[in-house]
């Protein structure tokens, strides 16, 4: 944090200002967020009976009725016009599991790779059929074009029509040397999305990942589960072909039979490719892949409520969450159901306890406040993605979005993890609440995993709206940070994207509700005072905030 002490100064007299009292009402309504109606609703969100909630199914229809019925009880208004529902396009391109990953090597060597055990891979091609064959394999270390960072693995080279191999995460990652990218947490470069995407402006036919647990922060089951079944996409206008034919991952251990069979040591590149001027290594082997696909165009929905504002309704302070996971997989023996209940039932039955607060409050804010549940976050932050580029409420009129992704379950903590740590003034407005409750605000302790750009808030920071996302915090008031980090790994090895991830009836949500009330806090406070927070200076995203806030008014309102 550059400015902590100004910033949180600054708030706290602009909001004094504007109202008399305000710990008195916020208490009140703070009071009203309760673990027993939070862990009803989290229980019903992840019941087998809503299937797992994937979009443009069955379950997707339960789940945005059920909030529409919930908001409908509380007051809220429709988000939309006179609905709560924004309809949102997809696709959904559905690979054939049969599929094969054909690797030729000089002498005609030859290996096949099974899908979902050895690699995974699909298409955002809108094809019944996207093939590659013998298509050049190259090495392109991390993949990366960063001119801020005067780095470029794609440097004098040509891969049209090629398959690429990349590593995951990024150089600062690898060497852990700070003045290196990020150091050890993670940019946007790091990200398998930035990949692909960047494989495909460089003409790339294929794009393939090497897994690796430590940098992509999550084992080889969770890219498994995710990436098989039904993928969603929105569609652009030339129906994605400007994808590459294919974008997936390779085991390691499938990478190093790739390097192996080519007369290449995968581990020696990897190290070369963490250092500024690596050169990208053609493998002499060929990369044959048919992805057979079902294609299905179809309609999801984001719902969004709203609590209008008493002066200012027009100004919007957002909360956020996913109601999505990924649904059920008839294919699996045994559970086959994904119940979604920490990612995010947890998130989403808080979106329903920060409503009720609000509207327990004795006196609306001055400025509205909207609650957003966004659909296919699992699949890329697609619903956020097509809210933040087709906003009902205007950029210049969104105050800020506050996301809640998964929450604690594990009990109270003596502090709360802010993720992307530093990057706002909305910060300040946290450190305000928390202090009152003794807790204080840490860094996203695994910044590695680059939580920053893997959650809906992302959409909105790329528009420049200032995003504040919070996490659970580490310093556990009975256990300490050992246990809670021991607890974590365990659901990221054995619940995360899988099955696994169902309500547990003896989890304690003690802490989820002392987050909660914070965050109701936080936007209590901006939905009653008159300045609109920030991006911190030297933040990615300042330019873009300030562009929009002066083109707000007209000069004679400045």
């Amino acid at each position: 944090m550059k400015y902590p002490f100004f910033g949180l100064v600054v708030s706290a007299l602009v909001f004094a200002a504007s109202c008399a009292d305000p710990d008195a009402d916020i208490n009140q309504a703070a009071a009203q967020i309760d673990a027993v109606d939070l862990a009803a609703a989290v229980k019903t969100l992840s019941s087998d009976e809503f299937e797992g909630r994937q979009p443009s199914s069955v379950g997707e229809e339960k789940t945005i009725h059920f909030l529409q019925e919930e908001f409908t009880k509380l007051g809220l208004q429709p988000g939309n016009g006179d609905s709560f529902f924004q309809e949102v396009p997809l696709v959904a391109i559905t690979a054939s599991p049969d599929a094969q990953l054909r690797v030729s090597g000089a002498g005609g060597a030859t290996k096949l790779f099974r899908y979902s055990d050895d690699f995974m891979a699909v298409t955002k091609r809108v094809v019944g059929r996207s093939s590659v064959r013998k298509s050049e394999i190259v090495f392109v270390g991390y993949g990366v074009v960063a001119p801020e960072y005067d780095w470029n693995d794609y440097a004098e080279l040509d891969v049209t029509g090629k398959t690429v191999v990349i590593l995951v995460n990024d150089p600062g990652f690898a060497t852990k040397d700070e003045s290196l990218f990020n150091g050890n947490a993670m940019t946007y470069y790091g990200r398998w999305t930035y990949k692909f995407e960047e494989a495909a402006r460089q003409g790339a036919a294929g794009a393939l990942i090497v897994h690796e647990t430590e940098p992509a922060g999550y084992p080889w089951e969770v890219v498994s589960g995710s990436w098989s079944g039904r993928q969603f996409d929105l569609v652009s206008e030339d129906n994605n072909m400007s994808r590459c034919a294919f974008e997936g991952w390779l085991t390691q251990e499938s990478a190093l039979a790739v390097f192996e069979m080519t007369g290449h040591n995968l581990d020696t590149l990897t190290s070369a490719a963490a250092k500024g001027g690596f050169t990208a290594v053609e493998l002499g082997a060929q990369a044959s892949l048919t992805l057979e696909n079902d294609i299905e165009h179809s309609k999801s929905n984001n719902v969004i409520a709203v609590w209008p504002g008493a002066e200012r309704p027009d100004e919007v302070v957002f909360y956020m969450a996913h109601w999505d996971h990924f649904g059920k997989d008839e294919s699996r023996e045994g559970d086959q159901i994904f119940n979604g209940a920490f990612d995010n039932a947890t998130g989403t039955a808080g979106l329903l306890e920060v409503a009720q607060a609000f509207t327990s409050l004795e006196k609306k804010p001055a400025r509205s406040v909207a609650f957003l549940g966004v659909t296919a976050e699992e699949q890329g932050l697609i619903g956020s993605a097509y809210y933040a580029t087709h906003p009902i409420f205007p950029k210049s009129k969104t105050v800020a979005s506050i996301n809640m992704d998964g929450l604690n379950v594990l009990g109270k903590m003596k502090d709360i993890t802010v993720v992307g740590y530093g990057n706002s003034e909305l910060e300040d407005y946290l450190a305000h609440a928390a202090k009152k409750t003794g807790r204080r605000l840490r860094p996203d302790p695994e910044p590695q995993k680059g939580y920053f750009y893997r959650s809906d808030h992302f959409s909105f920071a790329k528009q420049g709206i200032p995003a504040l996302y919070t996490d659970q915090g580490i310093d556990h008031v009975e256990h300490g940070e050992e246990w809670t980090r021991e607890q974590l790994q365990k659901y990221t090895t054995e619940r995360y994207h899988k099955p696994a991830d169902e309500f547990d009836p003896n989890w304690d949500l003690g802490g989820a509700i002392d987050d909660l009330q914070l965050l109701f806090e936080v936007g209590y406070r901006l939905a009653n005072v008159h300045a609109f927070p920030n991006w911190r200076e030297g933040n990615e995203f300042r330019a873009i905030r300030d562009a929009d806030m002066a083109v707000k008014s007209p000069a004679s309102e400045k």
